[in-house]
């Protein structure tokens, strides 16, 4: 998982501090490497490294960040190498000179891959974004035409013409921001708008016209943007340097299958992506729990409600409300620690809960206490902080899930580990119980998590879940897929990854 970000501002605007502000906000979507591109009409002007957005850009990469359009990313390792080569956004200068940021997963880059080295386009990472790029730089190539004065331009009925030919060959899940050099800035998502991508707008005093594209639509409000719209699945976006819009559908079919997960855990409780409150989505997963929670377990005498920072609090609220139950924090975060969920290797996964989380002790003493979490995954984080609770004295630690099992892997950009990693992999409930040492467990039913984020503007009731039901919206992912993609994706593999990295960063440095 992701973030992407794209603005057309005006000249008077700094847009390398435009993004540079956006990319904060999105930070919780990737902690690995940040990067952001401008151009100035000719030049495009880039930095990009290893490290969190404020660790990657000081003032002197600021101060030549130059232009009034530019895109920006921030990113985690998914099945790829964490190396600093493979932050985004690529760039490859034929034709015109094309700059890409992508969230997402293409299910065919391998053989995507060889048909682009077949077409003699250079490929330097592993990277399927890189991959997705020199697609889109290919089919813009076929596009494009000559004028009069034998200059090469580019229209819009080409850009959509290049992104329709796009979707035809590229499958999996996608939302990319792209800076064409000297045309402006174009965006689109897949066919089954299984990544989000948001489109917003604020006009200056003057009239004219500034739009922004971003994973969330709190990246538009923090700038002081107003959210337009949803950018359909399949649709395409583009913004001209001067400001003018245009859009166009260019996938056959398209259908809304936004990802689930989202809502669960991974975009911020004050975003709306696709017309759905995160927050009140949220909120609905709690009372859905609760209403489940006196039928299932009528005589638990729970004395208390304790979330876990941060995304399960939200639910817990809710939870502790609907049962007229005390809700109390029970854990101190540290700012400091980044999001478990995104980190490389088991152990240190299993060190940073440690270090993230702080129990109260008097919350907890002498008390029947019930954890209430966004969702179980490995069960590193819920196991430590069962063991927290008891060890401050928790006379029995209950623990809810506001997601169901995490049983398949997710193969449209979110990292979630080879199955056999998955704490709920061939276990029972009551198995998972007694691996995360809790007293008793609840996990959320998927109709019930499919009913929580159906209540939104635009009616949604469709969604990816694979990694609940193992149901894939593509149709191209099978048992042999699968089995090369947790050989790629377990924990050992991404080690052996990053022991060769480290090699070529220091020869690098030397």
């Amino acid at each position: 998982m992701c973030g992407i970000i794209g603005i057309v501002a005006t000249e008077k605007s700094k847009v390398g501090q435009l993004l540079y502000d956006g990319l904060t906000v999105l930070q919780h979507r990737g902690q690995d490497a940040a990067g952001i591109v401008t151009c100035d009409g000719k030049k495009l002007y880039q930095r990009k490294a290893n490290g969190l957005v404020n660790d990657v850009f000081r003032q002197r990469h600021m101060d030549r960040l130059s232009g009034h359009i530019g895109i920006g990313h921030v990113r985690y390792p998914t099945a790829g190498s964490s190396s600093g080569a493979e932050a985004q956004p690529f760039y490859t200068n034929s034709p015109y000179g094309i700059a890409l940021a992508h969230n997402g997963n293409l299910t065919n880059a391998e053989e995507l891959r060889k048909h682009l080295l077949d077409d003699l386009r250079h490929l330097n990472t592993s990277s399927d974004s890189e991959v997705l790029l020199n697609m889109l730089a290919n089919e813009i190539h076929k596009q494009h035409k000559l004028n009069i004065g034998g200059d090469p331009y580019l229209d819009t009925k080409a850009i959509f013409k290049a992104v329709a030919q796009l979707h035809s060959h590229c499958l999996g899940g996608y939302a990319v921001v792209s800076l064409i050099t000297g045309y402006g800035l174009l965006g689109f998502r897949d066919p089954f708008g299984i990544r989000p991508l948001c489109l917003g707008r604020r006009v200056e005093e003057d009239g004219r016209e500034e739009w922004l594209m971003a994973s969330e639509s709190v990246a538009l409000i923090t700038l002081g943007f107003e959210h337009v719209k949803d950018i359909a699945p399949g649709e395409a976006v583009f913004i001209a340097h001067n400001g003018q819009m245009f859009s166009q559908q260019c996938a056959k079919d398209p259908t809304w299958n936004p990802c689930i997960f989202e809502h669960v855990y991974f975009a911020r409780p004050d975003s709306e992506i696709d017309g759905i409150s995160v927050h009140a989505a949220r909120l609905e997963m709690g009372r859905k729990l609760a209403m489940r929670i006196p039928h299932e377990a009528p005589d638990m005498d729970i004395d208390v409600v304790i979330p876990v920072p941060d995304s399960g609090r939200i639910a817990a609220m809710e939870l502790a409300n609907e049962l007229k139950l005390p809700f109390r924090e029970g854990f101190v975060k540290n700012r400091y620690v980044g999001r478990t969920f995104i980190m490389p290797g088991q152990m240190i996964r299993q060190e940073s809960v440690r270090k993230k989380l702080n129990p109260i002790p008097s919350e907890f003493a002498g008390k029947t206490v019930l954890l209430v979490d966004d969702s179980i995954v490995r069960g590193n984080t819920s196991r430590k902080i069962v063991e927290m609770a008891r060890e401050v004295g928790a006379a029995r630690v209950f623990f809810a899930s506001a997601a169901p099992p995490v049983i398949y892997p997710n193969v449209y950009g979110i990292d979630m580990p080879a199955k056999a990693e998955y704490i709920a992999h061939d276990r029972s409930t009551e198995e998972i119980c007694e691996a995360i040492g809790a007293d008793w467990l609840i996990y959320q039913t998927l109709p019930d998590l499919v009913d929580s984020c159906s209540q939104g503007k635009l009616g949604l009731s469709t969604f990816d879940s694979s990694c609940f039901d193992g149901e894939y919206i593509t149709g191209d992912i099978d048992d042999a897929y699968l089995t090369a993609l947790e050989k790629n994706r377990n924990d050992s593999a991404k080690a052996n990854r990053e022991n060769i990295d480290d090699v070529i960063e220091i020869h690098n440095e030397d």
